[in-house]
C-alpha cells in the first residue's frame, strides 16, 4: 500500500518533467524581443538575422491612412486656408483719397511752413475730445511746427475757421480740422487714412522742425493771463462809468502767448 503510493509521484514527476523539457526561461532583458511581431523563438534569433521582419499593424495603418488621404481632393483639406482678400480695403482707401483730391482746394495764406489744427480741449462730447486727442498725437509724432488753435480757449477761432471753410456760421463744424502747409486736409478720418497709407508723411516733408521742450512763458498752453485785468475780463473805468469789459483779452481773460503763438488769419 505504501509502496504504490510512493512510486506514483515518481511517474507524475517524470511525465511533468518530460512535458516541460522544452520550456525556455527568459529574463526581463528579453522583454523587448517578446513584444516584437516576429513569432520565432528567442533561441533561434541568431540563426534568422538575415530574414526580413513583417511590418507591424501600426505601420500598415499609417500606409492605408496616407493612401486614403492622397485620394481626397485638395479642397476638402481642413488645413487649407483661403487667402484673404484685401483688395476691398485697398480700393476703399484709394477711393477716399481720390474723393479728397477731387474736392476743391482750401488754403490758408501765410501758413505754408506749419501745420494748423483747430480742436477743442473740452470733454463735454467724449467722441470729439478723443478725435482731437488722436489727431494731435499723430501730428506731434512728426515733430514739425504745429499751430494748435483751441476753440474752447478762444471763441474767435470758431469765426476764423468758419470764414476759412466758407461756412458763414450756418453749417455745423466738426472738430478737429487740419491744414498742412496752408492746404486743407480734413478731419480725423482723413488724417488716420493718410497716416496708415504713409501719405501723411509726404505732406509734412519739408516743413521746419519743431523746437524741443515747451514754451517758458505759457508752458505750452499758447495763452497767458491778461496783464490789464489779471484774467477777470473786467476793468474799472473812471468818470462814473464803473467796470467794463477788457478789450485786451478774450472772454476768458486770456491773451495769446507773445512767444510761441501765431497771429490770427
Amino acid at each position: 500500500m505504501w509502496r504504490s503510493y510512493i512510486t506514483s509521484p515518481v511517474k507524475i514527476h517524470s511525465t511533468s518533467s518530460h512535458s516541460h523539457s522544452s520550456f525556455h526561461c527568459s529574463s526581463f532583458k528579453d522583454i523587448q524581443s517578446l513584444c516584437t511581431d516576429d513569432p520565432t523563438p528567442l533561441h533561434n534569433n541568431n540563426n534568422n538575422n538575415n530574414t526580413s521582419r513583417k511590418p507591424s499593424v501600426f505601420h500598415r495603418a499609417r500606409i492605408v491612412h496616407a493612401f486614403i488621404r492622397s485620394l481626397k481632393p485638395e479642397s476638402e483639406s481642413p488645413f487649407k486656408r483661403e487667402p484673404k482678400n484685401d483688395t476691398s480695403a485697398d480700393e476703399n482707401n484709394k477711393n477716399s483719397l481720390q474723393v479728397q483730391q477731387q474736392q476743391p482746394t482750401i488754403r490758408i495764406p501765410g501758413a505754408d511752413q506749419r501745420v494748423v489744427v483747430y480742436f477743442t480741449s473740452l470733454r463735454v462730447v467724449r467722441s470729439t475730445f478723443e478725435d482731437c486727442k488722436a489727431v494731435r498725437s499723430i501730428l506731434r509724432g512728426f515733430r514739425v511746427q504745429l499751430d494748435e488753435r483751441d476753440l474752447s480757449m478762444d471763441s474767435s477761432f470758431l469765426n476764423e475757421l468758419q470764414r476759412i471753410l466758407g461756412g458763414g456760421g450756418q453749417s455745423k463744424l466738426t472738430l478737429p480740422r487740419v491744414f498742412i502747409g496752408g492746404r486743407y486736409i480734413g478731419g480725423v478720418e482723413e488724417v488716420r487714412q493718410l497716416n496708415e497709407t504713409g501719405e501723411l508723411k509726404k505732406f509734412v516733408e519739408g516743413l521746419p522742425a519743431a523746437e524741443r521742450g515747451v514754451c517758458n512763458i505759457c508752458g505750452g498752453y499758447s495763452f497767458v493771463l491778461c496783464g490789464e485785468c489779471d484774467g477777470s475780463h473786467k476793468v474799472y473805468a473812471e468818470k462814473g462809468v464803473g467796470f467794463k469789459s477788457c478789450n485786451a483779452c478774450n472772454e476768458n481773460g486770456l491773451i495769446r502767448c507773445p512767444s510761441c503763438s501765431y497771429a490770427p488769419f
